[in-house]
């Protein structure tokens, strides 16, 4: 099938060249091939200025990434075949990195497919589907999943905030099969039921595997604070992990049941306590009462959602962060994460350490760790490397 042409204008393919996958629509060449001339989804051959093809990508005229690159090989389209072959490959990967099916099958462009998130709760998949072209082809993707992995349902989540940007409708049905409404999941030993249609995201976030596992390691013992709690995966692994107390902290009233539910599944239920409440007013209730614990974990939402964020999104780090050091014993553990994109490693970092300064602490960073195998960065976009967490020992000045 003969695809139409997406012309750039000069120097616009160095991205390309260099390795990664979008293009702007400041980069396209409209005196010759117009924006307004495509419909949202289709795939286009992408030319450099000169004629020379790049690849094969698929186009959005009215977003501000307009194009996301399938294939530098012309003779590969999206459709069945070259999912199937995606699938496999992300398959392998995760095959290789973990002994249960449970991980993120597909993690967008880092797995070559850019738009679509696959999760994978033993035999149920949960699909976001973020962008038109991706969703030109949601059929394709259900037939490739169905193939690759045989799954005894398969669930569009597709309610992310990207598809109003995509000119997309929400949505959350069954695509394939049945799929209850939790599903179990183990992870690094524990067993937790994700809420897959009424919870976040798809109902679980398996980016932060690593990190929480890196906390069983120092919980034994301690009286942890688990804010921002969501289900209770950093708390309820803790509490397995040998924690004396652990406390968590949800806004949402579903939450904290989903929490005291996944303490009930493991035996801990006599040492989780959840409580609804904003964070932030939980946090200064109990500096004020004067409670102290041995370890808090931060997990926040993405206090930053766009660049223009930045400013006010690393204050309420800062809030959060002096407030659980506040709250901390004489020798405590501060687990302090964020999946904000644009908050860099390094301006996290800072904001502890001003919180050390402020508050006269002697601050020492132990482990740093980001996201797991199940959500490889793409080494040419930068914007794939988003999950920080960092635990540090905080103890009284020197």
């Amino acid at each position: 099938m003969n695809l139409p042409v997406l012309r750039l204008q000069a120097k616009a393919d160095r991205r390309l060249r260099g390795g990664h996958l979008w293009i702007y629509s400041n980069e396209v060449d409209i005196a010759v091939t117009p924006l307004k001339g495509f419909q949202p989804g289709e795939q286009v051959v992408v030319e450099s200025a000169v004629g020379k093809p790049l690849g094969i990508a698929y186009v959005n005229p009215n977003t501000l990434i307009c194009a996301r690159l399938v294939s530098r090989d012309l003779s590969l389209q999206l459709n069945k075949s070259l999912l199937v072959h995606r699938l496999n490959q992300a398959l392998s990967l995760r095959q290789r990195a973990f002994s249960e099916p449970y991980y993120r099958l597909v993690f967008g462009e880092a797995d070559g497919l850019s738009g679509l998130v696959v999760d994978r709760f033993g035999d149920y998949l949960v699909v976001q589907i973020s962008t038109a072209g991706m969703e030109l082809v949601k059929d394709e993707i259900v037939a490739a999943l169905c193939q690759v992995l045989k799954p005894a349902g398969i669930l569009f989540k597709n309610d992310g905030k990207m598809r109003a940007v995509e000119g997309l409708d929400e949505y959350v049905s069954e695509a394939w099969g049945s799929v209850p409404d939790e599903v179990i999941l183990r992870e690094n030993g524990v067993e937790f039921a994700a809420p897959v249609r009424e919870g976040q995201k798809t109902g679980w976030f398996y980016d932060h595997r690593m990190n929480r596992a890196r906390v069983q390691h120092y919980a034994k013992g301690l009286r942890v604070l688990d804010v921002f709690s969501y289900v209770g995966g950093w708390g309820v692994q803790a509490a397995a992990a040998g924690a004396e107390s652990v406390t968590c902290i949800d806004v949402s009233q579903f939450a904290i049941d989903q929490i005291n539910a996944n303490a009930r599944r493991n035996g801990v239920e006599d040492k989780v306590s959840a409580v609804k409440s904003d964070a932030f007013d939980a946090l200064k209730a109990m500096v004020v009462e004067k409670q102290r614990f041995d370890m808090v974990i931060l997990d926040p939402p993405a206090f930053i959602q766009r660049r223009k964020d930045v400013a006010k999104g690393e204050q309420a780090y800062q809030r959060a962060n002096q407030l659980a050091m506040r709250l901390l014993e004489k020798d405590g553990l501060l687990v302090s994460a964020s999946c904000s994109m644009h908050l860099q490693r390094e301006r996290l970092l800072d904001v502890v350490r001003s919180c050390g300064r402020t508050l006269e602490r002697h601050v020492t960073l132990l482990e740093q760790g980001g996201q797991g195998a199940d959500h490889p960065i793409h080494a040419m976009i930068s914007e794939t490397d988003y999950l920080k967490s960092m635990i540090f020992r905080v103890l009284p000045a020197l």
